[in-house]
């Protein structure tokens, strides 16, 4: 069982802390930082920029949308993060959300799952220096190969419903979960394990990302809180968040009311997070290892905790 650090992007921080948050984590000897995307940095700059900054931590780029770039410009970035600062990465895809790969990037959203499923097999040839042919449904390429192959770059998936949990199950070699509480994480290990069974492979590793924060006041509550919100209304995440009993909450946001006048109460916060003393915080991160996580990515609040030093000095 592991402990990472998760880069947060927190809306109301400076774009520049994700790099400070990553400096830290390392400079606590955390093995792992998750570096994400969002609305600042490009995901493979950004891990550049750290890789140079940083001295021992593994860089695990994503998760990134699957329908956003293609199985050559993510086996690229992978390789000329590689290339440029001599660190281990590795790679993690989701399905994201209609709102980016549709709205904001102008590609298709439907058949997430079995898109999923041919790019993460494309992704794996390149990494392991093959060249690329597929003619898939959703992926269709020919002819490339990395020069700088990257065999030892594992490839993590973000999943929530039934059909791209079968998917990570079947392919990955890790599933990541995020917002989820412990149950959920034990009924998700349950699935995992089976279908990797039926598919005759070992299971892959469960991932879980956890916001925590020690000791929070208003600014870091209300930062949690407008951060949860933008997930309200994304597929998964909306019929999870019903599930725990706050179906009215998510009717709302679907409606469009925006997500600072959203009253996310403190039990989903504190159903899906670690908020509390550093001991209770690091108690939470044991409940979700016990629950069948094998790692615990822990994206720290900053409202009033910069660079989230005392989160992961409490953990680290």
């Amino acid at each position: 069982m592991s402990t990472g650090v998760v880069l947060p992007y927190w809306l109301d921080r400076p774009d520049g802390e994700a790099v400070e948050i990553a400096v830290e984590a390392d400079r606590l000897g955390f093995g792992t930082v998750w570096v994400g995307e969002m609305a600042t940095f490009d995901a493979f700059a950004l891990a550049t920029a750290i890789g140079l900054r940083t001295k021992d931590i593994r860089l695990r780029v994503g998760p990134l949308a699957a329908g956003v770039r293609g199985p050559v410009a993510l086996a690229l970035g992978v390789s000329s993060v590689v290339a440029l600062t001599g660190r281990q990465v590795d790679l993690a895809l989701g399905a994201s959300s209609p709102a980016i790969v549709a709205g904001w990037h102008d590609r298709p959203w439907a058949g997430a799952a079995p898109r999923m499923r041919e790019a993460v097999r494309a992704v794996r040839s390149l990494l392991g220096g093959e060249r690329l042919s597929v003619d898939g449904a959703h992926v269709r390429s020919h002819g490339f190969r990395l020069r700088e192959p990257v065999p030892g770059a594992e490839v993590s998936v973000a999943a929530f419903g039934p059909a791209m949990l079968r998917v990570a199950a079947e392919e990955a070699d890790e599933v990541v979960l995020n917002l989820v509480t412990p149950e959920q994480v034990a009924r998700v290990r349950e699935v995992v394990d089976g279908h990797a069974a039926k598919a005759g492979r070992a299971a892959p590793r469960l991932a879980v990302w956890v916001t925590a924060a020690v000791d929070p006041g208003p600014n870091a509550l209300r930062q949690v809180s407008e951060q949860l919100a933008l997930y309200l209304r994304a597929p998964g995440y909306a019929e999870m968040f019903t599930e725990l009993g706050h179906g009215t909450l998510v009717a709302q946001a679907k409606a469009g009311v925006p997500r600072r006048e959203l009253a996310v109460p403190r039990a989903l916060l504190d159903a899906v997070c670690a908020l509390g003393s550093a001991a209770a915080v690091r108690e939470r991160i044991a409940e979700y290892h016990r629950a069948g996580a094998d790692h615990v990515g822990v994206a720290p609040s900053t409202a009033d905790d910069p660079a989230g030093r005392r989160v992961l000095a409490a953990v680290g």
